[in-house]
């Protein structure tokens, strides 16, 4: 392991530690996009994270009986909505976007309601009703309506202010794919980076204390990437000041409480 690489590790437990001295519990949560069927790359982020819950974000419009079968196989998984077809809607020049500004609310709310319909009786009860839009974008308008249209919560990257009424945002912060680069591992310091000011934030309360989410793509990801992910589940679950919650468990009061309380280790 590199100087850089250890002293990125050696940052996140001494802020795990203040989180311990300070008598709370750092909440963690996972989240993995762009499933559509069952494959081998699911092997891998099952034995990445281990006994963590993972909220699988799935393509309504691609996915099969092979995966919802995996999911209800998989303890502590859940289904999540990945947008519906995860189609970019956006004009040439601007960024990706499927359920962006550029479009009617109501077309909007109709791809997610066909999409609810494909995962419900698909999942069971596997499935969750927390919206994760693909490419994390959103249109301001349509993240309003969220609530009224039965959905839990909203999951986009690095907790955007949004006008949700009725939701409860449940963020990424850290994705360790060099998306604008190699599309390899983007290296530990640069991964943790932002993980560790979320903890910091929340510490401090400069931010709400909402759990700090960790965003993978297993169909994208190369070994140094799936290294990083099960070393961070396992330098947490190692640590006393910290727990892997499921989107379940992070939208509802158990949440909060699972900051404000200590833990004993797994």
């Amino acid at each position: 392991m590199s100087a850089a690489a250890t002293e990125g590790w050696d940052a996140l437990d001494a802020e795990l530690d203040r989180w311990a001295a300070a008598g709370r519990t750092a909440t963690f949560w996972w989240r993995d996009d762009d499933a559509v069927d069952d494959t081998p790359a699911l092997d891998r982020l099952a034995e990445a994270a281990d006994t963590a819950p993972v909220g699988l974000a799935v393509i309504p419009a691609g996915a099969t009986e092979a995966l919802a079968a995996r999911l209800a196989a998989q303890a502590g998984w859940t289904c999540l909505q990945h947008g519906f077809r995860h189609g970019n809607h956006a004009p040439p020049g601007e960024k990706k976007a499927e359920f962006g500004p550029h479009r009617a609310v109501a077309d909007m709310l109709d791809d997610l309601a066909r999409g609810r319909r494909l995962l419900e009786p698909l999942f069971g009860r596997r499935f969750f009703p927390l919206f994760v839009p693909p490419w994390n974008r959103i249109a301001a308008d349509l993240a309003a309506t969220l609530g009224s249209a039965g959905y839990r919560g909203l999951s986009a990257f690095g907790d955007r202010p949004l006008p949700a009424p009725g939701l409860v945002r449940l963020d990424c912060h850290c994705d360790p794919v060099d998306w604008h680069g190699t599309r390899g591992f983007v290296g530990v310091e640069a991964a943790l980076a932002p993980l560790l000011h979320h903890l910091r934030a929340r510490r401090a309360g400069d931010a709400p204390d909402r759990p700090t989410g960790l965003l993978t793509h297993h169909l994208a990801m190369d070994d140094a990437t799936w290294r990083f992910c099960a070393m961070l589940r396992k330098r947490t679950a190692l640590h006393t000041a910290t727990r892997w919650l499921s989107p379940e468990e992070a939208t509802c009061p158990i949440g909060i409480q699972a900051a404000r309380a200590p833990r004993t280790p797994e």
